[in-house]
């Protein structure tokens, strides 16, 4: 499977000028590629103002990554601010080509920020399959908490992070997103964005793809980046069966 990471800068809480840059992103990739990873709240940037940037589910944004999802025969994640019966979620959108798509509502709500006061956690973990690949989408913070993340009995290959993680805390983005593909025997993706928000807050991106081996195949800091790589799953099975440490994982169930 063909994946595709776009780290970029955002425009503030700007939705349709973020829009415009990402499908004038999207259109640069010449080749086919069957996954295209944007950036945790992509439409705006990390904020708070819920109120002034929420949009009703299947709207603005969603209906674009339909049409984006659509055009390029891709699964398009992202994530964006939905307000939904009265309460507004940091949601991710899995859009497939047909239209189907899977949600994820962030669970880990970045309590320095005041998220936790501003959006509602989610409580689905999320896998879905796509082209003979089961793959895991969470955002940002959720990275933090191995738990949450934890792959029993091999039930996902990919696991995929979108974030606005700032700068100031990158070494703890480049060290955990390597320990999350060793203890998940699996491929992880970090997508990041670069540049500084409306809060002056400095991102550096550090998007990267990890093998199931911690073993880094890219990483790109600070820079404008369209990287795609093709993810070996026949490499990844045969460490599955070479080295079924899963066997011995320890047997619980999250609360």
């Amino acid at each position: 499977m063909n994946i595709t990471l776009i780290q970029t800068n955002l425009y503030w809480q700007d939705i349709t000028a973020n829009l415009a840059h990402f499908e004038e992103k999207i259109w640069q990739i010449k080749h086919k590629t069957d996954l295209i990873i944007l950036p945790e709240m992509f439409t705006t940037g990390f904020s708070m103002e819920v109120e002034k940037l929420a949009e009703v589910p299947n709207l603005t944004t969603f209906k674009w990554l339909k049409q984006i999802s659509a055009q390029t025969d891709a699964c398009v994640i992202g994530s964006y601010i939905v307000k939904e019966n009265n309460y507004y979620f940091n949601r991710l959108i899995a859009m497939l080509p047909d239209g189907t798509f899977y949600q994820y509502d962030k669970r880990h709500l970045f309590r320095m920020a005041n998220e936790h006061q501003n959006y509602t956690f989610g409580t689905e973990k999320v896998i879905f399959e796509w082209r003979n690949w089961k793959i895991c989408p969470q955002i940002c913070y959720d990275l933090r908490f191995p738990v949450w993340s934890r792959n029993v009995n091999c039930e996902y290959d990919l696991l995929i992070y979108i974030a606005n993680w700032s700068q100031v805390r990158s070494q703890a983005w480049n060290v955990l997103l390597p320990a999350r593909a060793v203890e998940n025997w699996c491929y992880v993706a970090g997508v990041n964005r670069i540049g500084e928000d409306g809060k002056g807050l400095q991102y550096s991106g550090n998007s990267q793809i990890t093998n199931f081996k911690g073993e880094m195949i890219w990483h790109q800091e600070n820079d404008e980046a369209i990287f795609s790589y093709d993810l070996d799953k026949k490499a990844l099975e045969e460490y599955r069966k070479n080295f079924p440490a899963y066997l011995d994982a320890d047997i619980f169930e999250l609360k």
